[in-house]
């Protein structure tokens, strides 16, 4: 797989579909990421400034937190604005117990300087979609339960999308898609994206507080932009 290449390239396919998206355009994968080696799990760089450290594991990038760290990110090699991304993400018995209960696995769009967030706890079975305001603060999109999120060292297939939408009076409303293990969570439309000026991509594992020791795995990492001949 070329990683080196893919955030010139697909930047710019990104920056194109732009024009076309829609809520409901057909994304069109262009990354995909299974991690069943070392230099594809190494495609995946730590975003920020916390202690984060890779694990073991030889079929999925697994990051443990370190201490004075509340969250663990991790951007893949694609930019853009209209994004959707993928991934199979587990919280892992490794977790200590005294924080299972506020600790998520998350996906991340138009991180940089705030961005759009999707956590998942699963000791909690509990969900929230949130934006996080560039220079701090958030604002909380949709928040909820749901029987089918996994539990600790379950599989969650969580997927994110934010296409701004062509079919509006202001180009900064934003479409936001969210789901876990096939369930639709959130469909929501933010009406003010365009300070969310950010462009990464990323999985994560973190807390409200301090997670250190909080274990998670990532596995079968797909980035979609939409269909730039859609419309």
């Amino acid at each position: 797989m070329r990683r080196r290449t893919w955030t010139a390239s697909v930047a710019g396919l990104a920056a194109g579909a732009c024009l076309a998206a829609t809520a409901l355009a057909a994304p069109v994968p262009v990354y995909k990421n299974d991690m069943s080696s070392t230099g594809k799990r190494a495609g995946l760089r730590v975003l920020g400034s916390g202690r984060c450290n890779r694990g073991g594991s030889d079929v999925a990038l697994r990051v443990r937190v370190g201490k004075r760290t509340a969250e663990c990110a991790y951007r893949t090699p694609v930019v853009g604005r209209d994004l959707e991304i993928f991934a199979t993400e587990r919280l892992l018995s490794g977790t200590p117990a005294s924080i299972r209960g506020r600790t998520f696995v998350g996906l991340g769009l138009r991180a940089g300087d705030g961005n759009y967030k999707l956590e998942v706890r699963p000791a909690a079975k509990a969900w929230r979609l949130r934006r996080v305001e560039p220079g701090g603060g958030s604002r909380v999109l949709g928040a909820g339960r749901a029987p089918r999120i996994g539990g600790i060292n379950e599989a969650n297939e969580m997927r994110l999308r934010a296409f701004n939408l062509t079919s509006t009076a202001d180009p900064d409303d934003c479409r936001l898609l969210a789901s876990v293990n096939g369930v639709q969570l959130a469909a929501v439309t933010d009406p003010a994206a365009g300070p969310l000026a950010g462009r990464f991509s990323t999985v994560s594992v973190g807390s409200t507080r301090n997670a250190r020791g909080a274990v998670a795995s990532f596995d079968d990492l797909i980035v979609r932009v939409p269909d730039p001949f859609a419309g």
